[in-house]
């Protein structure tokens, strides 16, 4: 697994991704933002146990969707302090480097709408319905602002 996590995190070194995931000769890589790649990976019906992650920035709803996935390890740089949680509560080993308190929207001026909508749900099943609909609703409103 070791080998695994460092090459996860040389590939994501390279500023080419925002997340990679390895598994022995087993390269997965996204440039895509927030948790669309991991949906799109749970949804892939695809087996991910025991592979390591290298990611960007890994929030609870990140975290519950990597226990979904059945990886084995997460590094990110940014990690909150309850993705910590999470990913441990569920034999996931996590390391970072900043662990803050709660992951921020882009806009950088309030908490993560994805970290919210999991905030008070600790079951990874729960959380992955709580993301899903956060996200239709979201799409909701930019059909309703165009």
């Amino acid at each position: 697994m070791r080998a695994d996590l460092k090459r996860a995190k040389e590939l994501f070194s390279s500023g080419e991704y925002t997340c990679v995931l390895c598994k022995g000769e087993e390269v997965i890589t996204s440039t895509e933002r927030g948790v669309k790649p991991l949906i799109e990976w749970l949804e892939s019906k695809s087996e991910f146990d025991g592979f390591c992650v290298a990611d960007k920035v890994v929030g609870k709803a990140a975290a519950s969707l990597y226990v979904l996935l059945g990886v084995s390890a997460v590094y990110a740089s940014v990690m909150s302090k309850s993705a910590i949680d999470t990913l441990s509560n569920h034999g996931v080993e996590p390391s970072c480097d900043l662990s803050v308190e709660a992951i921020r929207n882009w806009a950088g001026n309030d908490i993560c709408p994805m970290e919210k909508a999991v905030q008070d749900i600790d079951d990874p099943k729960m959380a992955l319905d709580a993301i899903k609909l956060k996200i239709k609703c979201h799409q909701g409103e930019e059909v309703k602002s165009k």
